[in-house]
């Protein structure tokens, strides 16, 4: 626990010293621009789909790593007996503004993929539907000729978002525009994640 602890003082301290640059996104059906009611593949219903996402890009601004979180999409194939809520893609667009679509500019799951160098991505599937995505945008990386660099304006001005794509819906089932945190919020939103940990490793020795 004392590791924990120092951990989380020594990150509290690193974000002080450094410009932390923090997004986030709050992915959901209704945001898609092609939207309709979650089935099967009977056409019985389906719960809500959703997620949410934290971005943070590097003191060099030269990538940016992230972690979301997606409930109800099947991230393995295995998790529920249907078909239509099996994951097949996951990307970032842009530029687009609410409610626009954008091209993809970096794929990470299924096709393009766009994360090769290195190759970030682990997928932690939950007990339930869904699972844990993390990865990071490398310098180089990116769609169509494009890569972090040229796109960074975009994301610091709100007009990337994340998107994932589903059988039923394959223009994406659920979406969440990038946005930044406001500064004094950063340092409260990592002691929150950091104490969420906590929570966790007392929980796994009780």
């Amino acid at each position: 626990m004392s590791r924990i602890f120092g951990s989380l003082f020594a990150l509290l301290f690193a974000l002080d010293a450094h410009a932390v640059t923090l997004l986030s996104a709050n992915l959901t059906h209704s945001q898609e621009t092609t939207q309709g009611v979650l089935l099967t593949s009977t056409g019985d219903p389906r719960p809500l789909s959703f997620g949410s996402g934290t971005f943070i890009i590097n003191d060099a601004m030269t990538n940016m790593s992230f972690v979301v979180d997606i409930f109800n999409i099947d991230v393995t194939g295995s998790q529920t007996a249907d078909t239509f809520d099996n994951l097949v893609a996951a990307h970032i667009h842009g530029p687009a503004a609410p409610g626009s679509n954008g091209p993809v500019r970096w794929g990470f799951f299924g096709a393009p993929d766009n994360d090769v160098a290195p190759s970030d991505l682990v997928v932690t599937p939950f007990a339930g539907v869904g699972g844990r995505f993390t990865s990071t945008w490398d310098a180089t990386e990116g769609n169509a000729g494009t890569n972090f660099a040229v796109q960074l304006p975009n994301i610091l001005a709100g007009l990337t978002y994340i998107n994932f794509h589903t059988v039923q819906f394959g223009g994406g089932e659920i979406r969440g525009q990038l946005l930044l945190v406001p500064e004094p919020a950063v340092l409260l939103l990592v002691a929150i994640a950091l104490l969420a940990v906590v929570i966790q490793h007392r929980r796994g020795r009780s």
